[in-house]
């Protein structure tokens, strides 16, 4: 997964905690709703400003943003990585990798 939307939805994540919708957040740092959720699905750069902005709109220190290893092992993203890679894998290596995944299973 790209860095840009483990970010964004590190984001996403802290907003939530805080209990903010988006337009709340988007109006305590200054930019358009639509902008912010942009940012959350990790389509847009945000700039270094508006990085520190969104810290102190969340009450969180800058770093936390990037804090994506947890993020990264959630088992919602883990799903979808999983799947991602099952879409990849060809035919020869279908009935494979479906043992090996039984056998971790079991």
């Amino acid at each position: 997964m790209d860095t840009k939307r483990l970010i964004g939805g590190r984001i996403r994540e802290l907003r939530r905690i805080r209990n903010y919708s988006q337009e709340q957040l988007a109006e305590i740092v200054g930019i358009n709703a639509k902008y912010l959720s942009s940012i959350e699905r990790g389509e847009e750069n945000p700039t270094l400003d508006l990085f520190m902005r969104l810290a102190e709109g969340l009450k969180v220190e800058l770093h936390e943003f990037f804090d994506i290893e947890r993020e990264a092992t959630s088992p919602k993203l883990l799903r979808r990585k999983l799947k991602s890679l099952v879409d990849k894998i060809g035919d020869e290596q279908v009935v494979r990798v479906l043992r090996v995944l039984k056998s971790l299973i079991h």
